[in-house]
């Protein structure tokens, strides 16, 4: 019995891993998020060649730092590839088709280098689903939303995941941008009895540079709370229009990454339906034939 059961556990150890590492950042986003997500055009997740397009940006910016374990190349089939192709655009570590798309960054080097290993993305589109929006919503939001802050060590700050370790890998793309965060918040001065509220609005250019202006409010009842504004990217070798087109394409290949198996389920699930439907017609012609001698 004690074979067996660690047996088990050696299997899930992997996707249990896996897990643990895509929620870890889940904490920092409840603490600092707030800011509203857009949604993902879900049109990309039956474009075959945006998924390709995907796999291509993720293996080219993202699988240098970031594994997604849980995937084969070979797997990369079902979006139309080959083997020969996969091999030839999308493997770049020596690794075999059928090896799973792990970086080759060694664990100690990464932790030295940003402080802990990079999260695995084999599970990140569903980990991040919550009250807010699809797991797909988020990394589409978060991918568009950074900005420049020069009081970051990385240059960069964004406004999902607010003081996010992970630089900005697609500026070139983009370009850069600025922001301005307005807080407005009780002011209950140092005795605790404090009467009006406090704005604080704080500003970063599109070079990073921080500007703060705080001021009293003495009239009215504004409502508490935070509201942060990205301003238009500039510099970048996209449009905005054209970077969020390959943004979807990405976070489309992160989605299937997540649940592979979820198109030919939905294939199979119709027809599925469809037998039941005429089974259970069929049974009730059936019954009816049984008993109507009876009756």
């Amino acid at each position: 019995m004690t074979h067996w059961i660690s047996r088990i556990v050696a299997r899930l150890a992997p996707a249990l891993a896996a897990a643990a590492l895509a929620l870890a950042p889940l904490a920092s986003q409840a603490a600092g998020g707030g800011y509203p997500l857009d949604r993902f055009p879900t049109t990309k997740l039956t474009d075959q060649a945006g998924l390709q397009n995907g796999a291509k940006l993720f293996t080219n910016y993202c699988l240098g730092c970031h594994s997604a374990s849980l995937m084969r190349y070979n797997r990369l089939t079902d979006l139309g590839l080959t083997e020969a192709q996969i091999r030839d655009n999308l493997m770049f570590t020596g690794a075999r088709v059928g090896d799973p798309m792990k970086i080759a960054m060694a664990p100690s080097d990464a932790k030295e280098w940003f402080g802990a290993l990079p999260p695995d993305l084999s599970l990140s589109a569903r980990a991040r689903s919550s009250h807010d929006g699809t797991g797909s919503d988020w990394l589409y939001t978060y991918l568009r939303s950074y900005y420049r802050d020069s009081t970051r060590a990385t240059g960069w700050n964004n406004a999902v995941f607010p003081n996010v370790g992970m630089p900005h890998v697609l500026f070139e793309m983009q370009g850069t941008r600025g922001v301005t965060i307005e807080e407005i918040k009780a002011d209950k001065g140092e005795s605790g009895k404090g009467h009006g509220f406090t704005k604080t609005v704080i500003s970063f250019d599109v070079n990073g540079q921080r500007t703060e202006k705080v001021e009293k409010i003495e009239s009215g009842h504004p409502h508490e709370g935070s509201t942060v504004k990205l301003t238009p990217a500039v510099g970048g070798k996209l449009t905005q229009a054209q970077y969020d087109e390959q943004i979807a394409d990405l976070v489309a290949f992160l989605t299937y990454v997540s649940d592979p198996s979820a198109k030919t389920r939905t294939r199979l699930g119709t027809w599925v339906l469809l037998f039941l439907a005429c089974f259970t017609v069929l049974a009730w012609w059936l019954n009816r034939e049984y008993w109507k001698d009876i009756k």
